[in-house]
């Protein structure tokens, strides 16, 4: 039996990017405005958030700005307030303090920002992500998010299981170390969070990697392995960066169960 209760989906805020980042082989001229998320789960062991969105003080802090963005050509994310991790929990009465575990698809600033934050947590991540993040000179890295001392790190190696309803599978490709999530609620049947493993609906309906990768033969392996899951469990695809979907799922505080 699951022990997932809800299923939350949070909007931290948006990326401009060419869809060529999300896309191989995508025109360079297009270019998207995509989501970033992270999923709040309520369970029988507590809070669990997967992700933690994009640190705010990166896009207005004009340091922190120029340095990770504006001087390698990159435009800024877009976070408002209403974006704020802390401000969206707050409307259903809990603090980061309140979330004891912290599971990340992997290291990059849009899935990081508010790691640094929650000193409290377990932080669990496949090891080879962690390894190969911390000597990285990749620009979708901001180190300072996940080299605090305090994290406390909880390091798996391939799929694993949380807790029954929560299973984190390894999908490579994107970046060395990459999981995406199988969730099974109570009411509503299984979920599958991609993550960064595919961004787009066209990355899974025509078997299209993303176009930033590490490794381009495991990120197609991934995107096959997921849509093979989906089809043999019937479950539903979230996808974390898809300017369309996202307004069309339940958004926080509404949810899944």
């Amino acid at each position: 039996m699951s022990e997932v209760q809800r299923l939350y989906i949070l909007l931290c805020g948006y990326e401009i990017i060419p869809k060529a980042i999300s896309v191989r082989g995508a025109d360079e001229r297009f270019i998207l405005s995509e989501p970033v998320c992270a999923y709040l789960l309520k369970t029988f062991y507590g809070w669990v958030l997967l992700d933690t969105g994009i640190d705010p003080l990166h896009i207005t802090n004009p340091v922190r700005q120029q340095a990770y963005f504006t001087m390698h050509g990159m435009l800024p994310p877009i976070v408002r307030k209403q974006h704020h991790l802390e401000r969206q929990l707050s409307q259903i009465g809990i603090q980061l303090s309140d979330i004891p575990w912290i599971i990340l698809s992997h290291l990059h600033f849009d899935h990081t920002g508010y790691l640094k934050y929650c000193p409290h947590a377990r932080v669990s991540v496949q090891k080879r992500e962690y390894d190969e993040a911390r000597n990285s000179t990749c620009l979708g890295y901001i180190k300072e998010d996940f080299t605090s001392p305090s994290i406390q790190w909880d390091f798996h190696e391939g799929d694993w299981d949380a807790f029954p309803g929560l299973t984190l599978l390894e999908t490579s490709g994107h970046t060395p170390g990459h999981q995406s999530a199988l969730i099974q609620l109570p009411k509503t049947g299984p979920f599958i969070l991609t993550f960064d493993a595919g961004d787009l609906r066209e990355n899974f309906e025509h078997t299209r990697p993303p176009g930033s990768v590490t490794y381009e033969v495991n990120a197609l392996k991934s995107i096959q392995r997921l849509n093979a899951l989906a089809s043999e469990l019937n479950a539903k695809i979230i996808l974390f960066h898809d300017p369309n979907e996202i307004q069309n799922v339940r958004l926080f505080p509404d949810y899944y169960a």
